[in-house]
């Protein structure tokens, strides 16, 4: 008999990878029968040299664009709802997605609304989305969020403050062009955190509790690759080769996390984004630490693992055991600077119980290695936040 509880899934996108993949956007819209494409972006990358590639590969294929860039970070439901009725509105017929995780999470929600023609809100959760979304290519523009490969979803609720995780096998995109050019346009603020979120991907989709032998290889995949990579491209922002390794990493996550879930991390990080606006990835960074110590009595082996994926990295020979975990966690984070500046980031203690309710609701929690209780939660959220 089949036990259900050992089965595993592993749904991907096609991957086109390598420096110049972006030009190749209008070919692959036609190759999907599309004459009229809807353009999710931002203002910010409409200026780079290489949006103008974009632009003349659609042009040389005969595609028609309509551009919608009215996208913040931590993507909000009333942008969602105004962009599905100007793609309906615009008769377009394939979504493409130029940008970082709030761009390619906003493409994601516009196609929903599009097709299943309910409140973006109302599709929280697994597996609520019932009718398929317009064809979905994406370009990521940074190293970080994996939306482009992955089911998942993030949209702020505004009316209740909170981020809400919407995941489905719907929502992976159709075509990732992986192309390493425009990370050249961060700045390090930015390549701290999306490489944050990274590494925090690869660990929390290698310890969750629907992880298989498939996931692993990608998340430690991906953690290697952030040890390695993340701290030297600091000090080499326009390394292509740096670049394009942590570009790589963002991939191997997303197939890791996509496929395996998040956890805690997420879930408080999610909570933080939708009720404060603080940037995804300094906030997984910020409480990777503690999480990670929390969690490790559920599943030594593999947190030892990370331990000596981190330290090989640094050149170190790595022991067993929670305190070398948090050496080597401390390692990384710490050289990123982000905990140089945790005093912008502060809690009340009556916002770390609300917001810990509200963390305990997040779909993350599910593959979590161990169940956290509100208290706990609370007491993590203090940890790291209330000064």
């Amino acid at each position: 008999m089949i036990n259900p509880l050992e089965l595993r899934k592993f749904v991907a996108p096609e991957v086109i990878s390598g420096k110049g993949s972006l030009e190749l956007v209008g070919q692959y819209a036609n190759m999907f029968g599309g004459a009229h494409i809807f353009l999710v972006t931002d203002r910010n990358i409409q200026k780079c040299d290489w949006f103008r590639k974009i632009l003349l590969s659609f042009e040389q294929n005969g595609i028609r664009v309509s551009l919608f860039d009215d996208v913040s970070e931590n993507p909000r439901d009333f942008q969602i709802m105004e962009g599905a009725s100007e793609y309906r509105d615009n008769s377009c017929d394939i979504i493409v997605a130029v940008g970082g995780g709030s761009v390619i999470d906003a493409a994601k929600g516009i196609g929903i609304v599009a097709t299943n023609h309910g409140h973006i809100n109302s599709f929280e959760g697994v597996d609520q989305i019932e009718n398929p979304i317009p064809p979905l290519i994406c370009i990521p523009t940074t190293c970080g969020s994996s939306a482009d490969v992955s089911q998942f979803s993030i949209i702020n609720n505004t009316g209740e403050q909170r981020k809400i995780a919407i995941i489905s096998k719907a929502l992976v995109p159709d075509i990732s062009l992986v192309d390493p050019v425009p990370l050249l346009t961060l700045n390090k603020e930015v390549l701290v955190s999306v490489s944050l979120d990274t590494l925090t991907h690869g660990i929390e989709a290698f310890v969750s509790t629907a992880s298989s032998i498939l996931t692993d290889r990608h998340a430690v995949g991906a953690i290697e690759l952030i040890a390695q990579n993340l701290i030297p491209a600091l000090s080499d922002v326009s390394n292509l080769e740096l670049l394009t390794n942590l570009m790589y990493a963002s991939l191997e996550a997303g197939l890791a996390f996509s496929n395996a879930s998040l956890g805690l991390v997420h879930a408080m990080a999610h909570v933080l984004g939708g009720f404060k606006d603080f940037p995804h990835g300094v906030c997984n960074g910020l409480l990777l630490k503690s999480i990670c110590e929390y969690n490790y009595d559920s599943c030594p082996d593999k947190f030892d693992r990370i331990t000596s994926v981190l330290a090989t990295a640094r050149g170190v020979k790595a022991q067993p055991g929670l305190d070398s975990l948090n050496r080597e966690l401390g390692a990384i984070i710490e050289k990123t600077g982000i905990t140089g500046n945790l005093s912008q980031f502060h809690l009340t203690k009556s916002e770390c119980r609300k917001l810990a309710g509200f963390s305990l609701q997040d779909v993350c929690n599910a593959t979590n290695p161990k169940m956290p209780t509100l208290e706990d939660i609370v007491e993590l959220y203090e940890r790291t936040f209330y000064r």
